[in-house]
């Protein structure tokens, strides 16, 4: 077996389905444009996409370890490719939610097992390395999204950034069953009841936040989408408390580094992909750039993941997670809340340089601090879960945010013009800012360093309970 040519597959597809979580960004308002949407069915166009993605990805990961990771990860490739021609083929913005839906399916599927697949390959001693160009490969691919999407968009047209997975897919499907072996991990069953509770919570709440607007919070419908989410929410807890194999071991939240760095991670990623859905549209819609510009102003605040990450991911080992954690959410919500004191329809781009280069270093400080607050408050064996877990709250976080900054942008601004625009864009980043803040406070309850590593001890906080 060649280790290379496993890395470089599970790259590829991961790249893949990292960039369509931000390379529609930039196509946002020429698919409103085209297809005659409302802001509801824009926020559903992303929505759709995270949350499946959000609520499959630890089901991935065991579907991956009981039928074999190899045949589950080729499975979601081709899932995510077909779904991507039916999103470049919608003739509607309901069909392309639906294939945005299926998309995220088949992104859970993928992410999870492409990295399974690298451990599997990579002994120990080789597999940092393998792991942290995998990583930063997909990082570039998420910087990289607003561009590409801006670039196809304005050269050619929106669907062409969901007909560029095709050749992609279909060149690594086969490759990954010629050249990477197959792996099974522990045999577990798959909690279809924590499944079904934690999906209708999601998707119960983020319902009746993103309709609140047009039916009116005292309508029965979002009553009873919020209420019913509410439910699922609670019923999700008791189930997961009872079940002999549970989707998320609730007593990993008894330490304080995993609750902490999860809170943290929530409130990082709600700000950041609420912000960055109205960013690219706020160039277009409210200054009047063409999709490439769009995309290459943003670089202003997304290129900082490449270079600040990378130092701060070695400094979390010298100061611990809970400063870097902390100071970047603190810059977040200063980059963020600046950012809204002057955008206006007619504001320079030299005057939102600093407050965009202030808030991606925030967020490249942040991210690293908060997911190793988390990995490193749960014994070694542990760590899979509990990046699961993580990942699972920063797709949540980025569809509550979404939603959230959605509803008030709706309560102070609208499509009817640049002007229009701009003053929901403010009041929206404003509360992007406040989502940031609160990151930080519940970064500060982060161990110091002296708690942070995992001990032996750890580990029985996750055994399932006898039956």
């Amino acid at each position: 077996m060649d280790r290379k040519w496993v890395l470089g597959l599970a790259s590829a597809a991961s790249v893949m389905v990292a960039l369509d979580a931000t390379v529609v960004t930039t196509a946002l308002s020429r698919i409103r444009l085209d297809l005659g949407t409302s802001i509801e069915e824009l926020e559903w166009t992303v929505n759709a996409y995270s949350l499946s993605f959000a609520v499959l990805l630890m089901t991935g990961a065991v579907l991956g370890d009981r039928f074999g990771r190899r045949r589950v990860f080729t499975s979601g490739l081709a899932l995510f490719t077909a779904a991507s021609a039916a999103c470049a083929l919608a003739p509607d913005v309901g069909w392309l939610i639906a294939a945005r839906a299926v998309q995220g399916a088949g992104a859970a599927l993928v992410m999870p097992l492409a990295m399974a697949l690298l451990s599997a390959a990579y002994p120990p001693p080789d597999r940092p390395k393998a792991l942290g160009l995998f990583a930063g490969l997909t990082g570039l691919a998420v910087v990289a999204g607003p561009v590409v999407g801006g670039a196809v968009t304005e050269g050619l047209a929106w669907q062409w950034i969901f007909w560029l997975n095709l050749p992609i897919g279909l060149a690594v499907i086969p490759l990954v069953l010629r050249r990477v072996p197959e792996s099974r991990g522990a045999r577990v069953g798959v909690d279809a009841g924590g499944l079904v509770l934690a999906t209708g919570a999601a998707l119960g709440l983020v319902w009746g936040l993103v309709r609140s607007d047009a039916a009116g919070w005292g309508s029965g419908e979002v009553a009873g989408a919020l209420v019913a989410g509410a439910a699922c929410g609670v019923l999700f807890v008791v189930w997961q408390r009872a079940a002999a194999q549970p989707m998320v071991p609730l007593g990993l939240f008894r330490l304080r580094g995993f609750a902490a760095g999860n809170a943290a991670g929530v409130f990082l990623y709600a700000s950041l992909y609420g912000s960055l859905f109205f960013a690219a549209q706020y160039f277009q819609t409210g200054r009047g750039d063409d999709p490439l510009a769009a995309g290459l102003h943003l670089l202003a605040w997304t290129a900082s993941v490449t270079l600040v990450a990378p130092v701060a991911g070695r400094l979390v080992n010298r100061v611990g997670a809970r400063p870097l954690a902390a100071l970047g959410l603190a810059l977040q919500a200063a980059g963020m809340g600046w950012l809204a004191l002057v955008a206006t329809p007619s504001v320079p781009y030299g005057a939102m340089i600093a407050p965009m280069l202030i808030a991606g270093a925030g967020v490249s400080m942040a991210m690293p601090a908060a997911q190793s607050a988390v990995l490193n408050a749960v014994a070694p064996e542990q760590i899979g879960k509990a990046s699961g877990v993580f990942n699972t709250g920063r797709q949540l976080g980025g569809v509550f945010g979404v939603a959230v900054l959605a509803l008030v942008f709706g309560e102070a601004g609208s499509y009817a013009g640049p002007a229009a625009f701009s003053d929901g864009f403010a009041s929206a980043i404003a509360v992007s800012a406040a989502l940031s803040l609160a990151g930080a406070v519940a970064a500060l309850a982060i161990p110091g360093r002296q708690g942070a590593p995992a001990s032996a001890a750890a580990a029985p906080v996750l055994a399932a309970p006898s039956r």
